[in-house]
Parts: structure tokens; C-alpha cells; sequence
């Protein structure tokens, strides 16, 4: 699974953004927020990953329970794949 390159994260003042550029623009409006961990999620699927090594970085990470991490990123993935962002 993998982001689209229409889409770029950015940090504003404490904030993570979500953003379209190029064609993106046409077809988006607006922004995704995301917190700390979603960003870490977003640069990962810039990159390309599986679901299961999201819920890897999660628990790198953070100290959370492997279920809690599963739920998180099922959570997350499907955010981005409604937005339209992965490909």
C-alpha cells in the first residue's frame, strides 16, 4: 500500500497536514489532519507498507498493546483510503 505522490504531509506551528498538490488539487479540497503518530504512519506510506508493518512501527514507537496498535492503524488506513490518498 502506498501513498499517492499527490499528497504531501507537512508540519504546521504544532500540527500535521495532509496536503494535495498538482492534479490532487482538482480533485481534493481541503486538508487531513493528523496527529504525531498518524504522520509517522503517512511518511511510512509514502514509502510504501503493508498494514502489518504500520502496527510494527506503532509498537516501536509507542508502548502499546498489539491490539490496540491493529485497531489504530485499521482506523488510520481507512481515513486515508476514503480521503482518496493511497493508491
Amino acid at each position: 500500500m502506498k501513498a499517492k505522490s499527490d499528497f504531501l504531509l507537512r508540519k504546521i506551528s504544532d500540527s500535521y497536514v495532509v496536503v494535495p498538490v498538482g492534479s490532487a488539487v482538482v480533485d481534493f479540497s481541503g486538508l487531513v489532519n493528523v496527529n504525531e503518530s498518524g504522520a509517522m504512519l503517512f511518511e511510512l506510506l509514502q514509502k510504501g507498507c503493508e498494514e502489518s508493518d504500520l502496527v510494527d512501527a506503532l509498537l516501536k514507537e509507542y508502548d502499546v498493546a498489539r491490539e490496540v496498535a491493529q485497531a489504530d492503524v485499521k482506523k488510520f488506513v481507512a481515513k486515508v483510503k476514503d480521503a482518496g490518498i493511497l493508491e
